[in-house]
């Protein structure tokens, strides 16, 4: 019987950013899939990402959607030791 080679474990989990939007304010730590990110379109899908949960959020609320004006990665924590 042939050995089963199990495939390498996908790098799953996800990246935050940080949106500022025109009129000011600030949203900390959204997170988006890192299976987005990665491709010649840089951090573009990641923007797409936030803008359509910002629509689906202004639907619900009855407000209107707020335009981004710049989104940068959150400068990653440091990891913590275990206790």
């Amino acid at each position: 019987m042939a050995k089963r080679t199990k495939s390498k474990p996908l790098e799953r989990g996800s990246v935050l950013f940080d949106v500022v939007y025109e009129d000011g304010s600030q949203a900390s730590n959204r997170r988006v899939p890192m299976e987005l990110l990665g491709g010649l379109d840089g951090d573009e899908p990641a923007r797409q990402l936030i803008e359509e949960q910002d629509e689906a959020i202004a639907q619900k609320s009855g407000r209107p959607r707020r335009t981004i004006q710049s989104l940068t990665r959150s400068p990653a924590r440091p990891a913590t030791p275990p206790a």
